[in-house]
């Protein structure tokens, strides 16, 4: 643990502006992230007197070792900073509300060219409207009522394609229950003007639908249509049964989301009712552990950060009032912040008597029983896995607690397509957005041994860049900078890319301690070169001597290896001539399976799509230039690859989006190849199916 000492800022160096402030670990990851009136006053108060700081603040400026800050002009932009850096580091000392995922939501894709309507869990994704949680038998009733009045869309995107090709709509097609926009009965446009009216009835405008059905119906019963009536009869039934399914709890011009929390000296539980037209709409709910000293203001404070600042409000739009338990410390602020997300004033205050104070303290009650019920849960989960950790950390004789553990499994057929996968564990739970995955080539996919040697050479090497970035930077910038305020738009953290098949690119090493950064600087990704404390690999000696081998080659001493060979489960040590035998029940045996079973899942996983992918092949794919659509254009004009290699630079010209100097490319290559290339087919390796003749 550092002393805080070590790394103390002097006084003279903090500025008294308001400013958002980051602690760093000494692996340059943020581990906390905070905003301040006076930064100099807050910061101080870090370091004047360590000791008597509450045990969780304690643990994290000892385990930090550097802290900087951002100036900015206001604190409205210290609460759109703050919460911009808490997304994008997540960091550990900070509090962060676990969405709970029991319930399913009900999910139209809007930003597909066709919106789909259907259940889904867990994660929000963007472009989705999303509205509920809902019990799982009762969306399903729901969902099935409303596509008899919108008939939106409900199908996989596999068999949306198969319609499509086929010129024949799904069974729901068939019975009305979907407009079939797959054999085009319906325009993109109504179909989507369907979708709008279905968002719409669920945020709560049921009354506008049911009018202008009832309308269309004496218009059909006067024009003695009553067949048609009969049907608009129906329509009106189905939509007021899911409307009045919400018994009506508050005036009906209301619309507000109602938070109540439950909290004792280690967990909070929170849960919110969404009222939409006076009728509750939805019910969700979140538990956090606290990991730093808040206050009850505070958990609201970043409650609402957190609700309302990534995707919106989950049932479809930010309400006019936000009633909470207690109000945060910076109610003007926050109040100003969101209602520039809503593009219209929102009021947060807490009810203090009537029918809202009444449906308070109803949600109270869930929070308190959320609390109740996620602590019977996880109780023998805690349990389990700091036995493990525990168990895993004696038998090995290690003298660091495994906070971070990584495995690593290489895979192929035969020496071909050789892969390998990355998998973390923190805290004993999989931490999936940190798992990579290897392509291996060349003279490192001779064996396992010299797979393993590379991929982990090619893992830590990308450490020892990033430590030495930290040491050149520091060297670099000794003095404080100087900055603007920021400006009053919030930045916003880049999206995550497709993780790479090989070690990423060194993430930018973190400012010095005490540095005030520029309001053009973009804060630093997360590092993939964040080091573990113990690396597991799938195999035996060999491969244990051989990740040892990579380590000790770049002069790294302070990561631990061990391998788990598969037929004993035996865990062997490096240069160690006898395994260590774990006891077949021991937790810490169970917790080494699953990460290598979770390694040996991802392995596989990336090896399928690897050779999925080399097993069809070409005489096409070679042609420089010649995508798969063209290829597909080629053969479409020409029949086959035989007709393809036969045909002049000014036939091939005449193929679509085939131009001259394409058509020279594919004439020269088939040149080289000689007068034997025309007479290999093109086949599946898998099946020996011939695909192109």
């Amino acid at each position: 643990m550092a002393n805080p000492a070590s790394y103390r800022p002097r006084t003279g160096e903090i500025p008294t502006n308001p400013g958002v402030y980051r602690f760093r670990d000494p692996h340059g990851r943020v581990i906390y992230v905070g905003k301040a009136k006076s930064l100099r006053s807050r910061l101080n108060s870090y370091f004047a007197n360590p000791a008597g700081l509450l045990p969780k603040t304690y643990a994290m400026v000892h385990a930090a070792s550097s802290v900087e800050w951002t100036v900015v002009g206001s604190e409205l932009e210290s609460l759109q900073l703050e919460y911009t850096w808490i997304k994008e580091f997540k960091p550990r000392f900070n509090v962060v509300f676990r969405d709970d995922k029991t319930y399913p939501y009900l999910a139209v894709t809007m930003g597909e060219k066709y919106p789909r309507v259907q259940v889904m869990r867990g994660d929000k994704k963007k472009g989705t409207r999303y509205f509920g949680p809902y019990t799982a038998g009762a969306i399903r009733e729901t969902m099935d009522t409303l596509l008899r009045v919108f008939p939106v869309r409900s199908c996989s995107a596999g068999v949306f394609k198969r319609a499509q090709a086929s010129g024949r709509p799904c069974l729901l097609g068939y019975i009305d229950k979907c407009a079939a926009p797959c054999v085009g009965r319906i325009s993109p446009e109504d179909h989507r003007a369907l979708a709008e009216d279905f968002c719409a009835f669920m945020g709560g405008e049921a009354k506008r639908f049911i009018a202008k059905l009832e309308k269309r119906m004496a218009e059909a019963v006067a024009e003695l249509d009553y067949e048609h009536a009969a049907r608009i009869r129906d329509d009106i039934t189905a939509l007021r049964k899911v409307f009045e399914r919400n018994a009506v709890v508050l005036a009906e011009d209301t619309d507000a989301d109602i938070f109540a929390l439950h909290e004792d000296e280690l967990e909070a539980a929170v849960q919110v009712f969404h009222v939409r037209g006076g009728r509750i709409r939805g019910q969700r709910g979140w538990v956090v552990e606290k990991v730093e000293d808040s206050t009850t203001p505070d958990l609201v404070e970043h409650l609402l950060q957190q609700v309302y600042g990534g995707d919106g409000d989950s049932h479809g739009r930010l309400p006019r009032e936000v009633l909470v338990p207690v109000e945060p410390s910076n109610t003007g602020e926050l109040a100003e912040w969101l209602a520039g997300i809503r593009g219209a004033k929102v009021d947060i205050r807490v009810p203090q008597r009537g029918d809202k104070a009444a449906l308070m303290s109803t949600v109270r009650e869930n929070a308190e029983h959320a609390l109740k019920l996620h602590k019977t849960r996880r109780a023998g989960d805690l349990t389990v896995r700091s036995q493990a950790l525990q168990e895993l950390q004696e038998a090995l004789d290690l003298p660091v607690p495994l906070l971070r553990i990584e495995c690593f499994d290489v895979s192929h057929v035969q020496g071909t397509n050789v892969v390998a996968s990355m998998v973390v564990v923190e805290d004993g739970l999989p931490k999936k957005s940190d798992y990579r995955k290897f392509s291996v080539t060349g003279a490192a996919a001779a064996d396992d041994t010299a797979a393993m040697h590379d991929v982990l050479t090619r893992r830590f090497r990308h450490y020892l860049q990033d430590k030495s970035a930290q040491v050149d930077e520091s060297a670099l910038n000794p003095e404080p900078l100087t900055a603007e305020p920021l400006s009053p738009e919030p930045l916003g953290p880049e999206p995550p890319g497709t993780e790479p098949t090989t070690a990423p690119a060194p993430a930018p090493a973190p400012a010095p301690e005490g540095t005030v950064l520029d309001s053009t600087t973009p804060a630093p990704r997360a590092k993939f070169a964040y080091p573990p404390n113990l690396v597991v690999v799938d195999g035996g000696k060999p491969q244990v001597n051989a990740a040892a081998r990579a380590l000790a080659d770049l002069g790294i001493d302070d990561v631990y290896v061990v391998g788990l060979a598969k037929r004993l489960e035996e865990v062997w040590l490096p240069d160690s001539d006898f395994p260590v035998i774990l006891p077949r029940t021991s937790q810490g045996l169970y917790l080494l399976q699953r990460i290598r079973d979770e390694a040996h899942r991802f392995a596989i996983t990336f090896h399928r799509q690897k050779r999925g992918k080399a097993m069809t092949v070409s005489a096409l794919d070679g042609v420089p230039g010649l995508g798969a659509s063209k290829r597909k254009a080629l053969l479409a004009h020409f029949g086959s690859v035989k007709g393809v290699k036969a045909a002049t630079a000014e036939e091939l010209s005449q193929a679509k989006g085939i131009g001259p100097a394409l058509a020279g490319a594919i004439v020269t290559h088939f040149s080289a190849e000689g007068p034997t290339a025309a007479t290999v087919p093109a086949i599946n390796m898998t099946t020996g199916e011939i695909i192109e003749t």
